[in-house]
């Protein structure tokens, strides 16, 4: 079963991926194994061929690790760059509040998705009813965030910080963690709003990012070689 490790690029969507890959492979079946935003880079598992494509569900499963930068001090309106962007403030935060409130962000949490996600409530999917201006309540979704920490050798002195402020950080989630709200979240904890201003996803699973190949790299006369027999 042949699947493709691929490093995204910014500005398309996973979606883009997998037509780019059917047209280089010939291969009608293809998917992946987990979404990435348009504006992130990182790790997609790509399933070519009918028999791939039915074990990514196995892929969809596993632990992600993140590495993201999360703006405080601002709001987006969809947690991310490509939302409208408001400058916020707040008490400038010390190191020992960020860290506090990140600590307070790690381990078994309750997670509620931002309005612009995938996720269908009443039959509708959350993002077409936030283009259309309306928010509605949304339940909040176990999730496990087993290291959420300052991207090394970065480190924050102890003197506060003047908002708004960029936070270089590291993050192993399960599978179903957004990490746009993980920035809302930390920016509410300390008194402001955060949001990703850059989102890269560096593994799934033991699947490191270090295998993957650049998109723009493959091409039908290499894709089978770089293809990976990957076992679910």
């Amino acid at each position: 079963m042949p699947f493709l490790l691929i490093d995204k690029p910014a500005g398309i969507t996973s979606h883009d991926v997998v037509d780019r890959v059917r047209k280089i492979t010939g291969e009608r079946t293809v998917g992946h194994a987990g979404t990435l935003d348009p504006f992130a880079t990182g790790m997609l598992i790509i399933g070519v061929g009918r028999e791939s494509t039915k074990h990514l569900n196995t892929f969809l499963g596993m632990g992600k690790t993140y590495e993201a930068t999360i703006r405080l001090g601002e709001s987006s309106t969809t947690l991310d760059p490509e939302g409208e962007i408001a400058t916020v403030g707040g008490a400038n935060p010390t190191s020992q509040a960020i860290e506090m409130a990140m600590k307070s962000l790690t381990g078994d949490i309750l997670q509620i998705p931002p309005m612009h996600s995938a996720i269908k409530i009443g039959g509708q999917k959350l993002y077409d009813l936030a283009r259309k201006g309306i928010e509605i309540d949304r339940p909040p979704r176990p999730v496990t965030i087993s290291r959420f920490d300052l991207i090394s050798p970065y480190s924050l002195p102890p003197t506060p910080y003047r908002l708004p402020f960029d936070l270089p950080v590291v993050i192993d989630c399960s599978s179903g963690t957004y990490i746009r709200a993980i920035a809302r979240d930390l920016g509410e904890k300390l008194g402001t709003a955060g949001y990703l201003t850059q989102l890269r996803r560096t593994a799934i699973g033991s699947y490191g990012i270090d295998s993957a190949t650049a998109l723009n790299e493959i091409t039908p006369e290499n894709w089978a070689s770089l293809a990976k027999k990957l076992v679910p």
